[in-house]
């Protein structure tokens, strides 16, 4: 038996082994160090996976801007051989199949970097009170083509009531659009599709519906996971990355509403729902779109390192009726813009010797006159890059491959 000596007394009537709390203390030591290293790894692992995502967007966003070059002048040139059709029986033919597949490929680069932006966090949306009629219209011009080509009907409906949502137009229309051009994907040629739109108490209900191959069961709770493909053959066979409706779902949960996928399995066709808040009609603000090709001559100074791009754009605004220089380097456009007096400078912003947005500075501070209207040519479409333009100077901003119609509209008098 142990004496008051051999052993201290707790307090609590209980003796205290002094090598007993030297090994609680000395564990207590050993798990602070674990949970102090697991703290500094947790966070360099989470610095690893930032730095790898900033790279990876990095490298999207320089893939879809080398990838665009090349498709800015095939597309010019698409367009050139549209107005030169009356040369040859086959031209429409060929410049069909040309334009489709740029647009196609335009397609491909726009969801690839829209899955990054949504990643990332980077879509900002531009809200205002716009007709949910008009962005319909947006979605349905998109896609039409695709539709005709494949001998596809497609039944809209819209309801006698007028519908407003605060939305970003182009974002929305594009979630429209995705999920049209999806149901066309999936649907077989001279397939049905139809897109409806009814009130929803303080709401509004947007439903795709198609006769396509379906969804199974085992799909139908994923469909809106990125990277998920339907059945291999057929959407091998019309292209895409798996990558529309999971930016569908995306867009949509920024607007404040829902989408939800049904089908009744393979081979029944499959609806999409979309429910989005509802503004009031009479705040519907003016986008002040314009429609129509220009009409006016203009002397337009065009900057374009690329002397492909260079020459379909100044074969395609001379056949227009315009007057166009050329330069090919940053400082050479700036010196011919402040030599001369042009009503439009187009300008890449990827140039030699000096970048489009110091041409388009310097050329708003030293301009003698009133500067001509600058637009930017860009193979970069993301939200920053659009500001940074604006900051810059640049009336205008236009991703590659440019829409012909698109740029003459911005050459007619404003």
């Amino acid at each position: 038996m142990s004496s008051n000596a051999d052993m201290a007394d707790r307090g609590d009537g209980q003796p205290e082994d002094p090598q007993r709390a030297h090994e609680l203390l000395a564990q207590l030591r050993d798990a602070n160090q674990n949970l102090l290293i697991a703290a500094v790894d947790a966070q360099a692992r989470r610095d690893e996976a930032e730095a790898a995502n900033r790279r990876q967007n990095e490298f999207l966003a320089m893939l879809a801007h080398e990838l665009r070059n090349p498709l800015a002048p095939i597309g010019m040139a698409a367009a050139l051989l549209e107005r030169l059709s009356g040369v040859h029986p086959d031209l429409p033919r060929l410049h069909g199949v040309i334009q489709r597949q740029v647009e196609q490929m335009a397609r491909l680069l726009d969801d690839l970097l829209d899955a990054a932006r949504v990643s990332s966090g980077k879509i900002v949306l531009r809200k205002k009170v716009a007709a949910l009629a008009e962005v319909i219209e947006r979605a349905v011009e998109t896609v039409q083509p695709k539709m005709h080509q494949r001998q596809q009907q497609l039944r809209v409906s819209l309801p006698d009531q007028a519908l407003a949502v605060e939305c970003d137009p182009a974002r929305l229309a594009q979630v429209f659009s995705n999920l049209l051009w999806n149901a066309s994907k999936f649907t077989q040629e001279g397939g049905a599709i139809s897109l409806s739109v009814e009130p929803d108490g303080q709401g509004a209900r947007v439903i795709v519906e198609d006769n396509g191959i379906g969804i199974t069961p085992d799909l139908l709770p994923q469909v809106f996971e990125l990277f998920l493909q339907g059945p291999r053959g057929l959407a091998r066979s019309e292209g895409g990355m798996g990558i529309g409706l999971s930016v569908v779902r995306s867009l949509v949960k920024m607007h404040d509403g829902t989408v939800e996928a049904w089908s009744e399995g393979s081979g029944k066709g499959s609806r999409f729902t979309v429910t989005l808040p509802c503004a009031r009609p009479e705040d519907i603000a003016q986008d002040g779109r314009r429609s129509g090709k220009a009409s006016a001559r203009a002397r337009v100074l065009l900057i374009e390192d690329s002397a492909d791009a260079s020459a379909m754009l100044r074969e395609l605004l001379t056949l227009e009726g315009h007057s166009v220089s050329c330069a090919a380097t940053g400082p050479d456009g700036l010196a011919m813009a402040l030599a001369d007096v042009y009503d439009v400078v187009v300008c890449d912003i990827g140039l030699p010797g000096m970048d489009g947005y110091q041409v388009a500075q310097q050329l708003r501070a030293r301009h003698p006159h009133p500067p001509p209207r600058i637009v930017a040519l860009s193979g970069y479409g993301g939200p920053e890059d659009r500001s940074r333009a604006e900051r810059a100077g640049f009336d205008h901003y236009l991703v590659k491959p440019v829409d012909p119609d698109a740029l003459l509209m911005l050459l007619g008098p404003h």
